[in-house]
């Protein structure tokens, strides 16, 4: 599950930067304009994904597997761990909040998490994936659930709304190329090389 899970990091930031490419040919006015999606508009759902993913990270960085980390020694001043970075990003109030009003300003915090994640991948190791993650959701419930399956979740999650977004990109006139795992796992494979 481990390689699985860097693989998944490594697409996720290879998809997202081919969604912003695609993005780019709209003007600003299509990509919030209300398309009834489930999170309106383009810039809606794309708001919403890095909502989750600072939700999930800030949620993975309070859990012991983070703490375990710094044992290891990935949070020294030399080398910080990948969280480390996030208490320069917003903390969202909503899942429908929107952070970023424009494609560039989202863009770039996009890049800056895939780059957490990435190296949050990296930094693990399998026993942490079997390790059982407590949170608390937004509506105040507390959560146990075994790391390695919300990290996946933290993937399908992205999967799941880039799909619609590849939907509202196609009824704009956009194509936003092939998005298939398979296809673009020898690509990721040469660019780690």
């Amino acid at each position: 599950m481990l390689d699985h899970a860097r693989h998944m990091a490594r697409y996720n930031q290879w998809m997202n930067g081919n969604l912003i490419t695609a993005c780019e040919a709209l003007p600003h006015e299509q990509l919030v304009e209300d398309k009834h999606a489930f999170f309106g508009s383009i810039l809606g759902t794309l708001n919403h994904l890095v909502v989750a993913d600072l939700l999930w990270l800030r949620r993975f960085r309070v859990h012991r597997i983070h703490h375990a980390m710094h044992t290891r020694g990935h949070d020294t001043a030399d080398q910080p761990c990948a969280l480390s970075a996030l208490d320069s990003l917003p903390t969202p109030a909503t899942l429908t909040a929107w952070l970023y009003e424009t494609l560039p300003t989202y863009a770039s915090a996009r890049r800056r998490l895939d780059d957490m994640m990435l190296a949050f991948a990296a930094e693990l190791r399998d026993e942490d994936l079997g390790a059982t993650l407590r949170y608390t959701r937004m509506n105040g419930e507390a959560q146990a659930r075994n790391f390695g399956l919300v990290l996946m979740h933290v993937f399908n999650h992205q999967t799941h709304h880039r799909g619609q977004v590849t939907t509202l990109l196609m009824q704009s006139g956009v194509d936003p190329g092939v998005t298939d795992y398979p296809y673009v796992l020898p690509l990721l494979d040469t660019a780690a090389a």
